[in-house]
Order: C-alpha cells, then structure tokens, then sequence
C-alpha cells in the first residue's frame, strides 16, 4: 500500500475501535523509548565524535514515571493500539525496567509486548523480564565480524558480549529470537551472508534494514544504502529462499523462507520500498512526547497535562485529535526526491528505531 498525494488517500480496514490519520491509518502500535541513553555510540545512530562524555541527556526528573508510562499505555489500547515495542536509547539502562514490564504486562487489550536491545546487558537481566513477563525480544547485532562491530558500535565493545545475551535470553525462554541488522555499504554489508548463515543455523529470525536518514547527525547518504533486494540476491546465491506472507497489515518486513525449511529472513526497506500506506506506528519519548513518524520534526507533550492531573478521558481526546490530523509520509516524499528532506528531525536514539 502506498500513498501518493494527500487527495489520493488509501483505503484501509475500519478497525472496530480507535481512530484513523488524514489516510486511514489506524493506531495499533506504539513504541515507548524509557531512555534517551545508550552505552553504545553505533555510527548511524549516535555517532561517538557527536554524542561524547559532555553530551547532556535528559535529568531523571524529565522522564516519565514507569507508573505513568502504564497509564499512557491503557490510554492508548482504548484508541486501538494492540501492539507495544520498548526501546531507548538502549532501554536496558534504565534501572529496574523489569518493573515497567511488569506494569505493561498487566494492561488488558494488549497483545504484543516486547523489547528491543543491543543485548550487551541481557545477561544479567534476561531472567527477570522473563519473570516479568517480557515473551518477545529483538536484540541488534549489525555484524560477526570483530573489528566490523566494534566500528559499529562506536566503542569498540565485543560481538561475544552480544552473543552471550542472546544466548541468556534463549536459556530463560525467548523465542523465537530476532536479529536486526542495519546494512550500510562499505562498512558491513560484506558480512550479511554470514550473520544469516550463523541466525539460519540457530533458528533466529534476522532482520536486515536499509540505513535510513533518521535524525540529523549521522551523515547518511543514499549512496551508503544497500538495498534489500541486494541483500536478498545476495543470501539466495548461497541459500535458496522463497518470498513469503506478512504475518499481519503494517508489517514492515517483508518476509522470506529458506527453501529447505529450516527458518526465515526479513529486510526492512524503508528508503527503497517505503511502507508509510501501512503506518501503524506511533512512538512515545523519555519525555512523554507522542511522535507520529519515525522521521518526525517535532513531538505533542502529553506529559504536562499528565502531571497537571488530566483525566484519562481528557488524555485520549488529545492523543485522538493529535492523530486524526496525521498526515505523515516521509519516506514516500523522500523517494520522490530521491534523496533527504531538508527538515529538522528528531533523531533515532530519542524514539527508538
């Protein structure tokens, strides 16, 4: 599905409840970045020379509380949403974050939750989400290769620390487990053959992304973009695969089974095939901004009306309104123009990806 211009709007199914944007897009899944911290700096995310030891994140006080966090979330399940994503910055630095998963788990009308991380700190914290409640994880991991993800990540951090968090999170119960790999050119996409042989012989998912132009600061160029069809070429030279169905509307993966049945890769092809037709997502910030794009310029504050002592009612009229007249679709009017819009964004590490 895609859009093309605000007149020529597409048909999507009416959902039994919530609202639709200017294109009928319903609201069905939001993504709760806890923290704007990372300890990594990977370069098309937080580049190491931008975001040093002086870079000044958010004061505690400035974040949501785990206990407003859930309140928002129950806000946003009576407007349809169904689907909730944690994710940072790295989510696992925020302290206790077990707890918030806990409180999460409790909100009726969900029926996805799950994590996102770089999985450097899932050893020590893989049993106690699991305990929380936490069934679904995704953890990065752009490359095997030592000196590659050590480049990546900006602080020359080991693939074994990686590897031994998702090795955590299989003893505890994930599963299945999914990969995500943002591919840039020149720097891993040499490596992608590998890291889906390693993910195919263990029975995880893998995910390969386009290098997208999130934020302002990680000097993205198209030539640097992969595509996926490129990737995809690339794995079926050595590993046949056949195209399969998206597991629901407003996936964002296109799907692919390995021919002899023994698993399934996806690439996520924002900048070459844009997806914004299928737009479910809207992404929530430490802060209590609510963001309708990935690629967003600015976010609406929900959290001072929250702390004003707004009812739920009063919180949902807002979230509704500032929906209805949601009418983004950057990564279409990107392709078009074949290259970044010249507009402020507000940058990945702050919303999650």
């Amino acid at each position: 599905m895609r859009l093309t211009t605000e007149a020529q709007t597409v048909a999507a199914p009416q959902p039994t409840q919530g609202v639709l944007d200017r294109f009928t897009r319903p609201l069905q899944d939001l993504r709760i970045s806890v923290t704007d911290r990372c300890n990594f700096r990977c370069v098309y995310c937080m580049p190491a020379e931008i975001y040093g030891e002086r870079y000044k994140f958010l004061p505690k006080a400035q974040l949501l509380t785990f206990e407003e966090i859930a309140r928002l979330a129950r806000v946003f399940v009576k407007l349809g949403v169904q689907k909730l994503r944690l994710t940072g910055g790295e989510p696992l630095v925020r302290q206790d974050l077990h707890k918030l998963v806990a409180l999460l788990n409790e909100v009726e009308g969900i029926d996805d939750l799950t994590l996102t991380t770089n999985g450097y700190l899932l050893p020590q914290q893989a049993e106690a989400l699991w305990d929380a409640g936490l069934r679904r994880i995704n953890i990065s991991l752009d490359s095997l290769d030592e000196e590659v993800f050590q480049k990546m990540n900006g602080r020359g951090f080991s693939v074994q620390r990686v590897l031994e968090g998702i090795r955590a999170a299989e003893e505890v119960g994930f599963g299945p487990i999914k990969i995500n790999a943002v591919v840039m050119k020149g720097v891993n996409d040499h490596t992608v053959v590998d890291l889906a042989r390693f993910c195919k012989a263990k029975g995880y998912i893998v995910r390969f992304i386009e290098y997208m132009d999130v934020g302002n600061l990680n000097g993205w160029k198209l030539d640097n973009v992969v595509p996926s069809k490129e990737v995809i070429r690339r794995i079926r030279e050595v590993m046949p695969l056949e195209a399969a169905d998206k597991s629901y509307q407003g996936e964002v993966a296109d799907r692919w089974r390995y021919a002899d049945g023994s698993g399934e890769v996806g690439v996520i092809s924002s900048v070459t095939e844009p997806f914004c037709g299928d737009c479910t997502r809207a992404r929530l910030s430490p802060e209590g901004h609510l963001y309708t794009c990935l690629f967003a310029s600015i976010g609406h504050d929900l959290r001072a009306p929250l702390r004003k002592g707004a009812t739920d009612e009063e919180l949902e009229d807002r979230i509704r309104g500032i929906w209805r007249v949601r009418d983004d679709r950057y990564s279409e009017e990107r392709t078009l123009m074949t290259g970044p819009l010249p507009r402020k964004k507000v940058e990945m590490y702050h919303i999650g990806g």
